[in-house]
């Protein structure tokens, strides 16, 4: 039997702490571990948005760790992204007690959650994001980086700048606002732009990449997550990219159940475990 859900701080900001909520499989280990991001439009959600994501790898073995993260209002990029650059190396820094081993930690986002894993995984060292401390765990003896064995993102926003003129364009004010308050303007969504750091052919880390795209998600361009990985190969990585037919943005967590759902937690297993 698995241990229930338990909640750690991994990190003190604005006098607030940050959670992650720790997912254990049965058993001792080592296991594959996972960081995962969540979703929101940078400006909602928290650790418990992708629950049945979490659940659903615990159980086949897989350690989960979701955490939170600060956001608008009280801070915008790039201060999120260095909560989750911080976030990987609190989990690899905690590897060992946590039934797992820094080589085997890898990451998973979703939606804008996708877009700020994206940034660590192609700039991990970073000084905007990589300089915020982590703290136990022997990692002041033996510091961890944010280098991940592998990712996931999930309906990513790859191309924050083209997403947010889409949006505008259609009138999306809610993506649009999003935006606005995550965002302090257009030259920030470029400069922070998973494809637009490919296609400026920035030095990047490339570690093997999974991509999940519902074909009907009305939140992101119909080609962002192709685009995506074609210059994440052209960059020398492996992008895996799996679609679903009339799928919509974040289809999983409404019914984990789905046919879908279900084919899309067991592409992400055996994608972990390859």
């Amino acid at each position: 039997m698995r241990p229930p859900p338990e909640d750690r701080v991994y990190a003190e900001a604005d006098g607030a702490a940050l959670l992650a909520r720790i997912y254990r499989p049965a058993g001792n280990g080592p296991f594959p571990a996972v960081l995962e991001v969540h979703g929101g439009a940078w400006v909602n959600g928290d650790r418990l948005n992708n629950v049945a994501i979490a659940e659903a790898l615990a159980e086949a073995g897989i350690l989960v760790v979701s955490v939170d993260f600060r956001m608008p209002p009280v801070a915008a990029y790039p201060v999120p992204v260095a909560d989750v650059n911080r976030a990987i190396r609190w989990l690899k820094a905690h590897a060992e007690e946590l039934g797992t081993r820094p080589e085997l930690v890898g990451a998973l986002g979703t939606s804008s959650g996708g877009h700020l894993l994206l940034l660590n995984v192609l700039r991990p060292h970073d000084a905007r994001y990589a300089a915020l401390p982590v703290e136990g765990g022997g990692a002041q003896d033996a510091p961890m980086d944010a280098t991940v064995a592998f990712a996931i993102v999930c309906w990513p926003v790859a191309d924050p700048l083209t997403r947010y003129r889409v949006m505008r364009e259609r009138g999306n004010e809610r993506l649009v606002d999003a935006h606005h308050r995550f965002w302090p303007d257009e030259a920030a969504m470029e400069e922070g732009s998973p494809q637009g750091i490919l296609e400026r052919g920035e030095p990047v880390h490339t570690p093997r990449l999974l991509i999940m795209q519902g074909t009907k998600d009305d939140n992101l361009t119909p080609d962002m997550a192709s685009r995506f990985a074609q210059a994440y190969a052209m960059a020398g990585g492996e992008a895996t990219l799996r679609l679903f037919p009339g799928m919509p943005h974040a289809f999983i967590a409404p019914d984990p159940e789905s046919p879908a759902a279900r084919a899309a937690l067991r592409t992400m297993v055996g994608f972990i475990r390859s």
